[in-house]
């Protein structure tokens, strides 16, 4: 089975998810990116893929930053480096037979170099959407857990069941 690689655009996601845009009109920047990288994270672990998650830092003197926040990888670029530059780079150099590239943004540009280079592209709203989506799956699934009683013990029956069963295999 193939790798799945989601590559993000972090500030072009916080503009336009609900959430995050909001604390970024609050100028709560740092909240934002926060909460963006959470959800990107139980994402992440829940449809078992790798995020990298990129951020413009190309006003910002210094070299390219790496680490590691949750499941997700996170790049701040160098001076004189945009996010989109970055990505484009970092789509085509991954891309290959053993690994898929989805890219996420809502920058048009961006879009047609990544096809270009063979990855498939997610807009930042139907991103949301999915991440959402999981999400409510996730907290469905984890109450059903919770309200389901477990079962104490077995019953006589299933228990003759299970030595016929075992005899069977023999």
């Amino acid at each position: 089975m193939k790798k799945q690689l989601l590559i993000v655009d972090g500030y072009n996601m916080i503009g336009a998810w609900q959430e995050t845009h909001r604390l970024f009109q609050n100028n709560e920047l740092e909240q934002a990116r926060d909460l963006l990288l959470k959800k990107l994270s139980d994402y992440a672990g829940f449809e078992g893929l790798e995020i990298i998650c990129v951020f413009d830092a190309q006003f910002v003197p210094g070299v390219t930053s790496k680490f590691q926040v949750h499941n997700v990888l996170v790049i701040f670029t160098k001076e004189d480096e945009t996010a989109d530059s970055y990505i484009e780079k970092l789509a085509g150099k991954c891309h290959n037979a053993l690994t898929t590239v989805y890219v996420a943004t809502s920058d048009l540009a961006e879009q047609w170099v990544i096809f270009s280079q063979g990855a498939m592209r997610i807009p930042a709203r139907e991103l949301e959407e999915r991440v959402n989506l999981r999400k409510q799956d996730l907290t469905r699934h984890a109450t059903t857990m919770t309200t389901q009683k477990p079962r104490t013990s077995w019953a006589d029956a299933q228990l003759d069941e299970l030595k016929k069963l075992m005899f069977e295999i023999e």
